[in-house]
């Protein structure tokens, strides 16, 4: 089948390395080129592609908030993950590509993305692809050009801060750009809200402690600042904490 490709990067001779190997597969247009995520949900949604060779470390909406966008669209748009991280850091989301290439792309490596997404949309199973992105199990940070990743085990809580949610866990504090709204739809099992900017791991609430100034106050098994419970949230974390 003919393949309708985005390439998304946001180094020009990336996508042009990228287009060079790709002049040499049959049966495959490049209809669009990105440099941020919101460059590719706009060619996508123009396009229509069958798939996105998607760089992660991005600006704006990276690679990884761009693919859990894309994920369940229709028709649907496949993602290769194109990145200079290697495969440790990304282990966690393989599953939810039909594959990543690590820089430098090889070109067998790219023939062998490229079959397996003519595979997913020929309507077989692809080998070691899932249909349907994974339950995450963590949370990735940029960090200085590399990705850290924060297990959601260890994760005390989320708290919004202009455009960036700070992660709050037990081997400090790293930003994401993830939305707070986004994270409660994805992780409410785990995760209570106790204000509008924050959100607490269930297992981290101990008490609810009302203040001097007769606000009232979360606190958390593993000590720190207790944190602001707005109105609202109080009669729900008080049925929470019944249950916990």
């Amino acid at each position: 089948m003919s393949l309708k490709l985005v390439i998304a990067d946001d180094e020009p001779l990336a996508r042009e390395r990228l287009r060079l190997l790709l002049a040499d597969e049959t049966d495959v247009e490049v209809v669009a080129e990105a440099g941020d995520g919101q460059q590719v949900l706009d060619a996508c949604a123009a396009q229509q592609p069958h798939a996105v060779l998607l760089d992660i470390a991005m600006p704006g909406i990276d690679g990884l908030e761009t693919a859990r966008r894309l994920a369940g669209t229709t028709p649907p748009t496949a993602v290769v993950f194109c990145t200079a991280y290697d495969a440790h850091a990304l282990s966690a989301f393989e599953a939810a590509a039909i594959d990543y290439l690590v820089k430098p792309v090889r070109p067998e490596r790219l023939s062998a993305a490229l079959d397996r997404v003519r595979t997913f949309f020929a309507g077989r199973p692809a080998p070691q692809a899932s249909s349907a992105a994974p339950r995450r199990t963590q949370l990735c940070a940029r960090l200085r050009g590399s990705l850290r990743v924060i297990p959601l085990d260890e994760v005390r809580y989320l708290q919004a801060e202009e455009k960036y949610v700070v992660v709050h866990h037990v081997r400090g504090e790293d930003l994401i750009e993830e939305s707070l709204k986004s994270l409660e739809d994805e992780f409410g099992d785990r995760f209570v809200r106790i204000h509008r900017n924050c959100l607490v791991a269930r297992q981290e609430l101990v008490e609810l402690r009302r203040g001097g100034d007769g606000h009232v106050q979360a606190i958390l098994r593993h000590g720190g600042p207790p944190l602001e419970v707005s109105r609202r949230c109080v009669p729900q974390l008080r049925q929470t904490l019944r249950h916990l």
